[in-house]
């Protein structure tokens, strides 16, 4: 059975005849990269968080303070790094986040097909958001033999929000992930202070502007008028009184498997259970909307309210050590959100992949030289505080 450590074997290979990677190795180097190639105004907005910043900090730190405990002799050459969810397999625990400007972040102005065929050629699924360049049934044609999630961003209106939901079912989506988080920006002092936000420019609202519902709301079409179609989005957009009391019909609306992202909260957990809800996606947003404690401190806490409901996890994940500590804290996958983004940037399809291929190889090494043969031995008992 390959590994996928054998990604860096190759890498040692090509080196005999000369050839070294193309693109960086690691976060801090892509994020550099990145910085070279992106409008000034779209880094800030994909590289910012929210207030001081200090949330999106923590997030990578906490981190820091697991360390992995080393298992000796135990037969790890060969590593199992498959999940099952929702009835299916997966050959890595990973999967890529939704990032809401991922279609402006590649030069094409297509990201979001580009993510699809990251996805597609390596069998990592992506969470696809609703704010997209590209409309969601063509992102779904480039997805492959892998499967997508649709990202849902509750609109305040409701028969917007059914027919996204039915679209998403009908392009063949595996799931739906309803962002809680979300419902206003949060304070965002690097877009505040270029005074932009990509959506009120029209910007990856594809979604939106084929959407049958929404374009009847609309006095003019999008392409008579851009700019009071972009109003038109940012005054659906939000939807501040969502509540618990709105679960039985967001669950009502699909057969699909619904996953709530944004929960930290145990309570909030067994509501969800209690709700019908299939599965939870631990996160605050990588820092971008609100402060808080760092999300992995919540991982133990929604992993044990959940009583074997699937948990997803992003915020802060940046290596495959990050990997390895999140699904031994309890998490049934593992999201990556910014290191991808910065792949798709670079090179499109082929960078993303080959931050995935990095942070797969990155993780399977870990495990196989700490002894862990499969995800199954990953455990809490696996991990100590070293801070």
């Amino acid at each position: 059975m390959a590994n996928f450590a054998d990604f860096q074997l190759g890498i040692y290979l090509d080196g005999l005849t000369g050839a070294k990677p193309e693109l960086p190795l690691t976060y801090s180097d892509l994020e550099a990269r990145a910085g070279e190639v992106m409008d000034p105004e779209l880094l800030d907005y994909v590289a910012g968080g929210a207030g001081d910043e200090h949330t999106q900090r923590a997030n990578v730190t906490a981190f820091h303070r697991w360390g992995i405990v080393p298992r000796m002799l135990a037969g790890a050459a060969e590593r199992d790094l498959s999940i099952e969810l929702f009835g299916r397999r997966y050959p890595t625990p990973l999967f890529m986040a939704p990032i809401g400007v991922i279609g402006v972040m590649h030069e094409s102005q297509h990201g979001d097909l580009e993510v699809a065929r990251a996805a597609a050629a390596s069998g990592v699924p992506a969470v696809i958001s609703t704010l997209v360049q590209d409309p969601m049934e063509t992102v779904a044609a480039e997805l492959g033999d892998t499967p997508g999630f649709y990202q849902l961003y509750t609109p305040n209106d409701r028969e917007l929000a059914e027919s996204f939901v039915r679209r998403a079912e009908a392009a063949g989506y595996a799931g739906i992930v309803v962002t809680l988080d979300t419902w206003s920006l949060g304070w965002r002092p690097r877009d505040l202070r270029h005074a932009t936000f990509p959506q009120l420019r029209g910007l990856c609202l594809a979604n939106y502007f084929s959407d049958p519902v929404f374009r009847s709301r609309l006095e003019k079409t999008p392409e008579e008028d851009l700019g009071a179609a972009a109003i038109a989005w940012a005054m659906t957009f939000g939807n501040p009184g969502l509540s618990w009391d709105d679960i039985e019909w967001l669950r009502g609306l699909t057969a699909l498997p619904v996953l709530l992202k944004g929960i930290c909260h145990p309570d909030d957990v067994r509501r969800a259970r209690d709700g019908g809800i299939d599965g939870i996606y631990c996160s605050n947003h990588g820092g971008r909307q609100a402060a808080s404690a760092p999300a992995i401190d919540f991982l133990p806490a929604v992993v044990e309210a959940a009583e074997g409901m699937p948990v997803l996890f992003d915020s802060g994940v940046r290596s495959g050590v990050d990997v390895v500590k999140a699904l031994a804290l309890g998490a049934t996958a593992v999201g990556i959100g910014r290191p991808y983004g910065w792949g798709i940037s670079l090179a499109g399809a082929a960078g993303a992949h080959h931050v995935l291929q990095c942070l797969l190889a990155e993780a399977d090494l870990t495990m196989g030289l700490n002894g862990y043969r499969s995800i199954a031995d990953l455990t809490p008992e696996v991990l100590v505080r070293t801070v």
